[in-house]
């Protein structure tokens, strides 16, 4: 039967076989002993490193004296061990190694100190191996995706190829599509792309604010302009020289603020509230709303100089639900942007739930989407989303009606209606090619919000 041996070489040679690098070192922090691998590791001999301080190897997350460049007193010997401890030394030739530090210290039995054993791995491959990772995770975004935004389905590619020639140009665009459909991404890979990439990119959430507020935030005012106004402030429009400014939800403008963004346009100067004094301006405008405006302007709701001023180069951005093919790759996207901020590990979805989640309506459309992924990462119990860790909603069957039960997404479908059957002047079949649905679906929201189409259309347009 094999027995320990005594023999100081055969320990060596057992030491010697490790592909980690092994450290022996006294209190002082004299090292003692070092193998094989610690030699290749650092550069060092056997000879060279044994009898001299630890410090030599210039641990970066050793403690240092004060106001001195030499290591202070190990805290190892006080703690009594070290655990993955992410650090660097400097080899023989200066060059510095990651490396993974585990260490502690070994008792006499009396209970003192003996000394510690640190065993050093090398994360050199590793480090090397996660940047390829990355790299190819890169290679992988730009093969299904455009700056940010993920997609490979045919309205994606025409999306990313009309983004492409908009950010060619100054002049203004125009976007429509659905809450939650990522038009404010959109608006910032046009910026990156356009001439005016290294100016400015200023956002402005038009429908989030009032209107004596929102015309301060996008022309600014001088001090005293009204009650409150203490200093001088320069608005949105000024902060976004050289640049771009993005203005969501240009169909929640007010008619007097339509009228001086007209003027930005076409003049390229602003005034700001309280003062009479033109700034001269260089911006870029992108615009974007959820709402019709024809539909608007026909109600006397949007300026038609305004809108053939800002409608230069009108991008649509397409809801989710023209586009499932696209929902895999931005389910996998977001399982690893929500797992890397949660530091919960979630390898993916199985089929079942992948079913549910690509044959869901998407309402929310994006916006909707990254939520039921977070809600699926904290209710999932294993390392894959099943369709039980999906919220209730999604995996009902009846989750095309959903924005029926919210109210107001119903008094969105009901606004759309009403625009609808204005500029169709009452008739059904005009009003249904407007909205893109059927003939019958009309009536059936007729019927459902109660309108008189016959009185509607004969009110004189506001």
């Amino acid at each position: 039967m094999f027995r320990l041996q005594s023999d100081p070489v055969f320990w060596k040679t057992i030491l010697d076989t490790m592909t980690e690098g092994l450290m022996l070192i006294e209190e002082g922090g004299k090292i003692v002993f070092i193998n094989r691998a610690m030699e290749l590791l650092t550069g060092f001999s056997h000879d060279e490193l044994v009898g001299r301080r630890c410090s030599v190897l210039d641990f970066d997350c050793c403690p240092r004296m004060p106001g001195k460049e030499q290591q202070g007193p190990c805290s190892l010997f006080k703690e009594g061990h070290l655990i993955d401890k992410h650090c660097s030394l400097k080899r023989k030739d200066g060059t510095l190694v990651t490396v993974l530090k585990n260490a502690r210290v070994i008792p006499d039995p009396e209970g003192h100190s003996l000394c510690a054993v640190e065993v050093q791995s090398d994360l050199t491959r590793l480090r090397q191996t996660e940047k390829e990772v990355l790299h190819l995770r890169n290679l992988l975004c730009e093969r299904y995706g455009f700056h940010g935004i993920v997609g490979t389905s045919p309205q994606m590619r025409t999306l990313f190829d009309l983004m492409s020639k908009a950010a060619t140009s100054d002049a203004p665009v125009l976007m429509y599509g659905e809450s939650g459909t990522g038009k404010e991404l959109v608006a910032a890979a046009i910026h990156r792309l356009g001439k005016k990439s290294k100016g400015p990119f200023i956002r402005v959430s038009c429908a989030a604010l009032s209107e004596s507020l929102l015309e301060s935030e996008l022309f600014g005012h001088v001090r005293g302009a009204y009650t409150g106004a203490d200093r001088t402030t320069k608005g949105r429009f000024e902060a976004a020289h050289t640049g771009d400014i993005f203005l969501d939800e240009i169909g929640d403008v007010p008619l007097s603020i339509q009228v001086k963004l007209l003027r930005v346009i076409e003049q390229k100067e602003v005034e700001r509230v309280g003062d009479y004094r033109p700034v001269p301006i260089d911006v870029r405008i992108i615009a974007a709303t959820h709402r019709d405006l024809r539909a608007l302007m026909a109600r006397g709701l949007f300026r038609d100089d305004l809108f053939y001023r800002l409608n230069v180069i009108p991008i649509v951005v397409p809801p989710l639900r023209e586009r499932p093919g696209d929902v895999p790759l931005l389910v996998s996207h977001f399982i690893r942007q929500i797992s890397a901020r949660t530091g919960k590990c979630i390898t993916g979805v199985d089929r079942e739930a992948m079913e549910v989640l690509t044959r869901y309506n998407w309402p929310g459309n994006i916006r909707e989407l990254i939520n039921v992924i977070e809600y699926a990462l904290v209710v999932c119990a294993g390392d894959t989303i099943s369709r039980g860790d999906l919220p209730e909603l999604t995996r009902a069957s009846h989750t095309p009606l959903a924005p029926a039960h919210n109210a107001a997404m119903r008094r969105t479908s009901k606004e759309r209606l009403i625009d609808a059957l204005i500029v169709a002047k009452g008739k059904r079949g005009d009003a249904a090619r407007v909205l893109g649905v059927s003939r019958q679906t009309v009536w059936s929201l007729i019927k459902k919000h109660g309108i008189d189409v016959d009185r509607l259309c004969s009110q004189p347009t506001p």
